[in-house]
């Protein structure tokens, strides 16, 4: 068994990784808040930790890793859209993860074992606040429920931020009558027209930190291996997950912390606020998903990625290189029992290191290219589509990458939609297949305005979209 080093953001030092039982690994990262589309930064840390679930899988086997991402669907931004649309919260919510797992499986990304969402949970939430009001870990003020900062004498472990500094940036609207500035919110009072569940400590709805912290426990117990999410969540979210967890059960809630980098655009973050946002919904019709996927591990996780037209453009040409190797092979099975090459697999093992894996798996291409004999043919094939499988890349057919072979006779029942491609000429059938399948969901949801910019949009492309009683078809015009 290989040894895996990462590098723990509580240490700040990269460690060997030990789980506390082989047999049952655990890992949970934060998932979306789903109130709107994703945007490609949000996309980062699936695919990040997507590959360190591989990698676990593949160390201690697929049974004995348990992979848990949320669903945060109660909160202030989805309220907020209720309140915009007239939509019911379930309405929302049920959309819009929909589309987060429809893209990010078209990103390959795995299933994670469980996705635990936070409305489900409101019983386990109001039992931790129970137990941190009788420890004297949290208190009740009129606006709600609040965690006593001052409670926990190890509060800034994590972020190592000086506590003057939280206070000046803890303040909150509507949370005037807490004791300390730097107290955040367990539980928050019910307003009119809000969600709101019955507690012993009045009607209300859960603060986004005890969220996570009581589905962790509920799904993977008090202390778990590894827990991840982006750097943007360090402070406050995983502080304060930290502060209330360990208050309530005095035992560590995460032995590994691991953070992945910010995306940027020209070098600023990219958010809704600066308004430089790219949502991987419209990317993903633009792009085959594995040119996204590559562009976003093609920088060490914990480093930040400026994302540009020219990083797709080369993570493209890169794509494409690795696929001629295996298109050279078509004709080859490739050999069983296989492993990628020890400089594949360190690299990933030094804190999932995926350029110097990406250079691995480029030599790997080099050797299939090289291959002469049928037997050195087949086992450079083998390796190279098992590194490309531990990277989720190298997963569609070569004469689809490179355009011979379009799904010319698809026929791909979407609820009553019928799409029939036909022979191409400039776009490649799945981007149309993608657009048109795209389209019939918002035609779905009665969100005709997005389903005409479709249309238009493939009339720009060329397509001809005809709908008829029995579902839509398209041909080029």
């Amino acid at each position: 068994m290989r040894t895996i080093e990462l590098t723990n953001s509580l240490t700040r030092a990269k460690e060997i990784f030990t789980p506390a039982d082989p047999k049952r690994v655990t890992m949970y990262v934060c998932g979306p808040t789903v109130y709107n589309y994703a945007h490609i930064g949000n996309a980062r840390p699936p695919v990040v930790f997507d590959v360190l679930f591989r990698l676990l899988r593949r160390t201690y086997g697929e049974e004995h890793v348990i992979y848990a991402r949320n669903f945060t669907d109660i909160d202030d931004r989805i309220i907020a859209r209720m309140s915009e649309t007239g939509e019911r919260l379930e309405e929302i919510t049920n959309k819009y993860a929909d589309i987060y797992e429809a893209d990010m499986a078209a990103l390959g990304v795995l299933p994670p074992t469980l996705a635990p969402r936070a409305t489900a949970h409101v019983s386990e939430m109001i039992a931790l606040i129970e137990t941190l009001i009788a420890k004297g870990a949290a208190y009740q003020a009129q606006s709600g429920v609040y965690f006593s900062v001052a409670a926990d004498a190890n509060y800034g472990k994590l972020s190592r931020r000086d506590l003057d500094d939280m206070r000046v940036s803890a303040r909150v609207e509507g949370e005037d009558d807490k004791r300390a500035p730097a107290d955040f919110a367990l539980w928050k009072a019910a307003k009119p027209g809000e969600p709101a569940w019955d507690a012993p400590f009045g009607r209300g709805r859960p603060g986004w930190h005890i969220e996570c912290s009581a589905m962790i426990e509920k799904t993977l117990g008090r202390t778990i291996d590894i827990h991840g999410g982006g750097i943007d969540l360090l402070f406050p979210h995983h502080e304060n997950e930290i502060a209330q967890s360990e208050c309530a059960h005095g035992a560590p809630l995460a032995r590994v912390w691991l953070h992945n980098g910010f995306l940027t655009m020209d070098a600023e973050k990219m958010s809704k606020s600066v308004g430089n946002v790219l949502l991987a919904h419209e990317l993903l019709q633009r792009w085959p998903g594995e040119v996204l996927r590559l562009a976003l591990l093609s920088a060490h996780y914990r480093a930040p990625l400026d994302w540009t037209e020219d990083l797709l453009k080369q993570a493209d040409a890169t794509l494409k290189g690795l696929y001629g190797a295996v298109d050279r092979l078509n004709d080859v099975s490739p050999e069983g029992d296989v492993e990628p090459s020890d400089d594949f697999l360190d690299a990933l093992c030094d804190d999932l290191n995926t350029p110097m894996a990406m250079a691995a798996l480029s030599t790997l291409a080099t050797d299939a290219n090289k291959a002469k004999s049928e037997s050195e043919k087949a086992t450079a094939k083998a390796r190279l589509l098992k590194a490309g499988e531990m990277l989720g890349l190298l997963q569609r057919d070569p004469d689809i990458v490179f355009g011979r072979k379009v799904n010319a006779s698809l026929n791909a029942t979407l609820g009553n939609l019928q799409l029939h491609a036909t022979a191409t000429v400039d776009w490649p059938a799945e981007k149309i297949d993608a657009l048109v399948s795209a389209r019939f969901a918002a035609r779905r949801a009665k969100n005709f305005a997005e389903a005409d910019r479709i249309r238009e949009e493939l009339t720009e492309m060329g397509v001809i979209v005809m709908d008829g009683p029995e579902g839509s078809t398209w041909r080029r015009a």
